[in-house]
């Protein structure tokens, strides 16, 4: 058992972290998303989880060394005492760590060391908080390029902030283009990419304002360009939670937004849009948001709708339009999926998962359950292992691959929306109680 911190009060601090090395790459888990890699999503070391899908935009991580039995009394490293229930998943970079929080009406910008659980600064993210059902504003998660930190509010303020906690710009999208009209608030991150941050607001439910993604200057926070991204999906389906994506195909590195009954690329320049796949939503349901992200894969991108289905599409050189490969009927609604190794990972709301194989696509086994619950983090995969944990903060961590196996099951204490990390040979876990820190 190792020694334990926790840590609830605050404390200011200008500790700053050692100069180290920034790459433009990160060592993938698997050569096809070698390439879109190399052209940097941010700037990070090997170790570092630098937004809220990690490294490779995939929820996988090349760490090693990691637990598969931990909890309160079991390779605990330390614990920081949490205000609340939140879907911001944690980022780290280096030593330092960054989260959105929620208290009571206010958002704030939390730094700690990664190290100790040491809170080091506060900052303001405004007002305005709310609930609505589980979600609340402080479920988009922050993003770095080991300089700088952007986090963003589901009210829709966007600041960057210096490792000290200094501020160097702010603003407020709603104040320059309108009231959000999410039907459950705004839930997507924002994405980091050569010096910009990618934003959708796809909404309908209770607007009738158009969507748009905009992309901003990380730098100065200006806008770099906004277009409008039209749907005519109905009531409740213009919605989408999710987070955009990146795919290098073979015309190059294309922005991905999903939601609002279709999947579309667009032009990382302008924004324009370049194509647009349908097939979300076969029924034309009134009631199909999207909240899980889609997950590139070489040549192939998933892209899951609210279960049914998730599509598979694949990029056939010369074409503009990439085509359907596959689908999945009954897919995912919440957590993301995920990618290694030439398998995919899809685990649904209630604890069931599904592992395809992408060459031949075909499910590899029957459907697994994992602890009974429900489900609303998205796994981590990483040192062989993937770990998911429920509402109840119960984590499972099964065997990667064709055999599936359950090697552990751990208690935390809380409820738990947010995603499990991995960074510097740490695992990171965040309940409404602590974030924890365990080794293994």
């Amino acid at each position: 058992m190792r020694s334990i911190w926790s840590h609830s009060e605050a404390t200011n601090s200008t500790l700053r972290p050692p100069c180290r090395s920034v790459f433009r790459a990160w060592l993938a888990p698997s050569l096809c998303l070698a390439l879109g890699l190399l052209l940097g999503v941010g700037t990070a070391v090997a170790s570092d989880w630098p937004q809220w899908r990690g490294p490779n935009l995939d929820g996988t991580s090349a760490e090693t060394g990691l637990p598969t039995t931990f909890g309160p009394n079991e390779n605990l490293v330390w614990k920081t005492e949490m205000s609340g229930r939140s879907g911001s998943t944690p980022i780290i970079m280096g030593d330092r760590m960054f989260l959105t929080v929620a208290l009571d009406e206010e958002i704030e910008g939390w730094a700690l060391d990664a190290t100790n659980g040491k809170v080091l600064w506060k900052r303001p993210l405004g007002g305005g908080n709310f609930f609505k059902m589980k979600h609340n504003m402080s479920s988009p998660s922050a993003v770095s390029d080991g300089q700088t930190v952007w986090m963003m509010a589901g009210t829709g303020v966007i600041k960057a902030f210096d490792f000290d906690g200094k501020e160097l710009w702010s603003r407020d999208l709603q104040d320059d283009y309108g009231a959000f009209g999410l039907n459950h608030g705004y839930g997507a991150s924002p994405l980091l990419h050569d010096g910009v941050l990618y934003v959708p607001v796809l909404h309908g439910m209770r607007t009738d304002d158009p969507s748009y993604v905009l992309a901003i200057d990380a730098k100065s926070g200006q806008t770099t360009w906004k277009v409008e991204r039209p749907t005519d999906a109905l009531m409740e389906s213009p919605d989408s939670y999710t987070t955009p994506m990146l795919w290098e195909r073979s015309g190059g590195t294309e922005l991905v937004i999903s939601g609002g009954d279709y999947v579309t690329g667009h032009a990382l320049d302008d924004g324009r849009e370049l194509w647009r796949v349908g097939g979300m939503n076969p029924e034309k349901s009134k009631m199909y948001r999207v909240v899980a992200t889609p997950v590139a894969a070489g040549d192939l991108l998933f892209a899951p709708s609210r279960v049914k289905p998730l599509m598979v599409l694949r990029d056939a050189s010369g074409q503009t339009e990439p085509s359907v490969a596959w689908q999945i009927d009954k897919g995912t609604d919440v957590p993301s999926p995920s990618v290694h190794d030439g398998l995919l990972y899809v685990l649904d709301d209630k604890g069931l998962l599904q592992v395809w194989d992408l060459e031949k696509s075909e499910s590899i086994y029957d459907t697994k359950r994992l602890a009974v619950g429900t489900y609303s983090a998205s796994p981590l995969i990483a040192d062989g292992k993937l770990y998911a944990v429920n509402e109840e903060s119960v984590v499972t961590v099964a065997k990667l691959g064709r055999e599936f196996e359950i090697l552990a099951t751990n208690e935390l204490e809380g409820y738990t929306l947010s995603s499990p990390v991995a960074a510097n040979g740490k695992l990171f876990v965040r309940t409404d109680k602590f974030l924890y820190c365990f080794d293994g």
